[in-house]
């Protein structure tokens, strides 16, 4: 059976050329980069140069980037690290979108009740904030304010600029969680006044377990922001633990190949995409997109079919080989609806009804005739056999 796989803002394959840039420190180069030997010099050689590449990703400066094991370590470490630091004794309020990822949302539930102030913002039918919501929720007492870079379950993309422009102003920290951004969007720190940036290699055709986070030079010693893990010093101070080399080393690699291919995945997938949208429309009834097709991520079709669950819908298509999501890959598996598209106003079972597919540098145009064909049949067995039952009711 041919496998297609559609769900690459779960996950991404690992690029042969990442794994085989990894394969060295997983075999001869395995020294401790603390180490001062020629072994631990190679491997300390292999994180500067790591370090170098995911600044250039973002174009950043090396000192700038801190390497964490993924998205949820690093949004956890910038808004902790932020609130536990300097600038937490002297301000107690912050603020959020109620579509972040829940490697924010429970990070703030968690300083909510030890008894910080937060102020969750409303998100419209797109799934966008309204910045004019942001001028009026961020005031003087506003120690930090964090909104996504771009949605992982819709793909809208965010004004973060005009955000984080809005909180600089009132001298708070703005951090977004690029992490579904990384690799489909140019982020440009310099153009962007971000204090703090995560990414994850996962997102962009790296390993698993490994991500960074970006720290605005001058930040770290400026708010004092609080150690995450204390031990033998490594990322200079804040970050101890024996650094994951291999995965370091692929994350570096899959930033220098997604800021050199970007451009020509984009133009090949969103044609794909777009005709994938299409013809699902052309063959099935009662197709929703959840989101503005002109400002989502250009792999992404967050889509609500009325008549169709949606966990029905991605078991049938997995039984034929093809693999989509009902949202969230760290929500997969819980009963309730998406809180993004609850969030957008929709019901809960318009929010049952929708399916998550996601494309990527491996998706083929042959992969996408397939799709065209096997998912509107699936719709239409599911609702058949959902009017049967009825009518036996």
């Amino acid at each position: 059976m041919r496998k297609i796989y559609l769900d690459n803002n779960a996950t991404t394959p690992l690029d042969p050329r990442v794994l085989e840039s990894m394969m060295p420190y997983l075999k001869d180069d395995f020294g401790n980069p603390s180490s001062i030997h020629s072994f631990g010099s190679r491997a300390r050689a292999a994180l500067d140069k790591s370090r170098e590449e995911v600044a250039d990703f973002i174009n950043a400066s090396p000192r700038e980037i801190f390497f964490t094991s993924g998205g949820s370590e690093s949004n956890n470490f910038a808004i902790k690290g932020t609130v536990f630091g300097k600038l937490g004794k002297e301000r107690n309020h912050l603020v959020t979108t109620r579509v972040e990822h829940e490697s924010v949302l429970e990070v703030f539930k968690y300083l909510e009740a030890r008894g910080f102030k937060v102020t969750y913002l409303e998100v419209d039918g797109y799934g966008l904030p309204d910045t004019e919501a942001f001028k009026k929720a961020v005031t003087d007492e506003t120690l930090l304010v964090s909104c996504m870079y771009a949605n992982n379950e819709t793909g809208t993309v965010m004004p973060v600029t005009e955000i984080a422009e809005i909180v600089k102003q009132r001298g708070a920290i703005f951090h977004t969680d690029a992490v579904q951004a990384s690799g489909k969007l140019e982020i440009d720190v310099k153009k962007i006044p971000a204090d703090l940036l995560t990414v994850s290699a996962h997102k962009f055709y790296g390993p698993k377990g490994s991500g960074a986070l970006f720290i605005r030079d001058g930040l770290l010693r400026e708010l004092e922001i609080a150690t995450l893990i204390h031990g033998g010093g490594q990322e200079r101070g804040v970050r101890s633990g024996t650094e994951s080399v291999p995965g370091i080393v692929g994350l570096g690699t899959a930033a220098a190949l997604a800021k050199t291919e970007m451009k020509e995945d984009e133009a090949r997938v969103k044609e794909l995409r777009d005709r994938l949208y299409s013809e699902i429309l052309r063959r099935t009834d009662n197709v929703t997109l959840n989101g503005l097709k002109e400002n989502t991520l250009w792999n992404t079709l967050n889509l609500s079919i009325a008549g169709v669950d949606g966990g029905s819908l991605s078991m049938s298509l997995d039984l034929e080989g093809v693999a989509v999501s009902t949202g969230s890959a760290c929500s997969e598996g819980k009963v309730d609806p998406s809180h993004v598209l609850l969030a957008m106003g929709m019901s809960k079972q318009e929010a049952s009804s929708s399916v998550r597919i996601s494309l990527g540098r491996f998706t083929t145009k042959e992969d996408i005739d397939v799709v065209s064909e096997i998912l509107p049949r699936a719709v239409e067995r599911i609702r058949r056999v959902a009017a049967a039952d009825t009518s036996v009711i």
